[in-house]
């Protein structure tokens, strides 16, 4: 009994040590990483800057630009569109590089982040350098939208071509509520604010049916245009190749003019070397994003460092009533980040780069409180990514020039809240009964045990109005319309830029770069350099607080499968406010 005792001893020893030297040696391995990922970084002559699209692209480089995966320790090189969009500027000049691969994978980034590649890599190809598109698969089709822009376009012969128009699908939740017997109370201002019909409707409301087919419309339209440009195929016959499914093969892809044509991987690199003037039996000279990103830009300027800034503000994520990270807009970080950008001196114009599709009504409001300040002081210019809808285009109503893409999805000007009644749930269901001492009548209001009382619902409804007609009050004084055009482009329906220019909610198409070129030429500033706000977080905070936080999402993801994105939606309204701006439904268009 005593040698089992011992040798058990021994061997938990063993195993303790054992995960504290791993762990030891794991830090020590991120931080030499970290350490050194501010050195600069030199390249060769004939280099290809590898585009990898693969996943979605953040607005702005994360702080962990590593991206360590904790489940696999695999260190993937994660990079934003701001340091994409340096990139191809720099490289534009950099005799070192020969041109981009653009090598396609099955997760793409926003339909306007997208379009955005596109511009800056249509100004890359004036250089005459060439752009050359890659995919295993074009799935999602949207994947094909960026792969236009190249001057080829080839795909693995045994590629899936998705090509078919798009969608976009709600969940509606009302036939599993009434199972469960939970009745969700619906209080909301705007017929199109639709955020809250899964909880009432079975099906689409014809308002929200309206709106979708309006947006997904003028987009799709977009995009055609764009590939009927690029791939001189017209507008009519890409909607005849969409609606027969004629694309069954890539072969088919190729004889409809949409791709120049098949090649393996091993083909379309013996490609690359004869265009970058490699030797066929020597190695490709690639250079990633984020790589490149730490190369020093030549410069043949003497004029030194700009003692003038411009500041770009990243709003990304919801808005909520947390701190706040790289991922999600919370009241105290970005309020503090706007004010320290308004008293710097040296900063003389604000971009604030909106990406998100709304969310607390109380945090937005301090929020635009302190952009209105900051626009009494310096000019303001507004930049939206994918989303800037509902709380997102609140924020942004106070600055001087609001600039978006074509297919930016904007507007959503409207309120709601939701209190869920569970009585019967808890009574029919679960055999369980609630009561309650309380000191006033309305001590108990929101109680989730029993349905509102009149008199609570009109209360609650008259916090919703007041937030509207707030909402639509910064929205006349910001955009210089009346009340009454503001609420009839509003009622919480969502626009896309095209729509939204259209309407007088958006006043220029362009993406980051066409909104600091205005910042620049609204201050006069040819020599500036620019600051980005709010500051990113430490990594090493950042990785001991997503630690956590990676294992558990993994596991869950690896339940749910397909249904997580619904469990995240649910768990982002369990921690909101009960007064929401916000998308009218969780936007997915394929």
């Amino acid at each position: 009994m005593k040698s089992f005792l011992k040798y058990t001893l021994a061997t938990i020893t063993g195993i303790i040590l054992s995960v504290f030297v791993i762990t030891l040696l794991v830090f020590g391995i991120i931080g030499a990483m970290i350490s050194t990922a501010d050195k600069p970084v030199s390249i060769k002559d004939q280099t290809i800057l590898h585009l990898k699209i693969n996943q979605s692209i953040p607005d702005r480089s994360p702080g962990n630009s590593f991206n360590f995966d904790f489940m696999s320790f695999d260190l993937q090189p994660k990079t934003g569109l701001n340091d994409i969009l340096k990139n191809l500027k720099k490289a534009k000049s950099d005799p070192k590089i020969e041109g981009v691969f653009l090598d396609i994978g099955s997760a793409t980034p926003g339909i306007a982040t997208q379009e955005e590649l596109r511009e800056a890599l249509e100004d890359f190809k004036t250089s005459g350098k060439f752009v050359i598109a890659w995919a295993n698969s074009f799935f999602p089709q949207t994947s094909y939208y960026l792969a236009t822009i190249a001057d080829s376009i080839f795909c693995n012969p045994v590629a899936y071509f998705d090509f078919r128009g798009l969608r976009s699908e709600t969940m509606y939740y009302k036939g599993a509520l009434d199972k469960l017997g939970i009745e969700m109370q619906i209080l909301r201002h705007g017929k199109f604010k639709s955020a809250v019909e899964p909880y009432f409707r079975k099906d689409m409301s014809e308002a929200s049916r309206e709106q979708i087919m309006a947006y997904l419309e003028s987009i799709w339209n977009k995009i055609l245009t764009d590939i009927s440009v690029s791939r001189n195929v017209s507008v009519d016959e890409l909607n005849k190749i969409a609606d027969n499914l004629s694309i069954r093969q890539p072969v088919d892809a190729v004889k409809a003019g949409m791709i120049d044509g098949l090649m393996y991987e091993d083909e379309i690199r013996d490609l690359l070397r004869k265009k970058s003037g490699i030797d066929p039996n020597k190695k490709l000279r690639f250079v990633n994003s984020s790589k490149y990103a730490k190369v020093p830009k030549h410069s043949s300027s003497k004029r030194g460092l700009a003692k003038s800034k411009i500041a770009v503000i990243y709003a990304s994520g919801v808005i909520g009533v947390d701190r706040g990270a790289e991922s999600s807009i919370g009241g105290p970080r970005f309020v503090k980040a706007i004010r320290k950008a308004r008293k710097d001196s040296t900063i003389k114009a604000i971009v604030l780069r909106v990406n998100s599709p709304g969310g607390s009504a109380l945090i937005s409001e301090h929020i635009w409180r302190e952009v209105q300040l900051a626009q009494k002081t310096k000019p303001v210019i507004g930049s939206m990514g994918n989303l800037a809808a509902s709380g997102g285009y609140y924020i942004l109503a106070p600055a001087d020039t609001l600039v978006a893409h074509p297919m930016t999805i904007t507007g959503s000007i409207g309120v709601f809240g939701t209190i869920p009644n569970a009585e019967k749930l808890f009574n029919e269901k679960l055999g369980l009964t609630f009561d309650v001492a309380k000191t006033n009548n309305n001590a108990d209001l929101g109680s989730i045990y029993r349905p509102m009382r009149p008199k609570e619902r009109e209360y609650i409804q008259s916090g919703i109005e007041k937030t509207y007609q707030d909402f639509i009050s910064h929205v006349s004084e910001g955009r210089g319309m009346t009340v009454s055009t503001v609420d009839s482009i509003g009622q919480g329906r969502v626009w896309s830029g095209i729509n939204a220019k259209e309407n007088g909610l958006v006043d220029i198409f362009g993406g980051l770069t066409k909104a600091i070129d205005i910042a620049a030429e609204m201050t006069d500033l040819d020599h500036y350099r620019i600051v980005e706000y709010p500051e990113l977080e430490d990594p090493f905070e950042m990785i001991m607080r997503n630690l956590y936080s990676e294992i558990r999402t993994k596991n869950i993801k690896a339940e749910l499968g397909e249904y997580y994105n619904l469990y995240e939606e649910l768990q982002q309204l369990k921690n909101s406010f009960q007064i929401q701006m916000r998308l009218p439904y969780y936007l997915r268009v394929y």
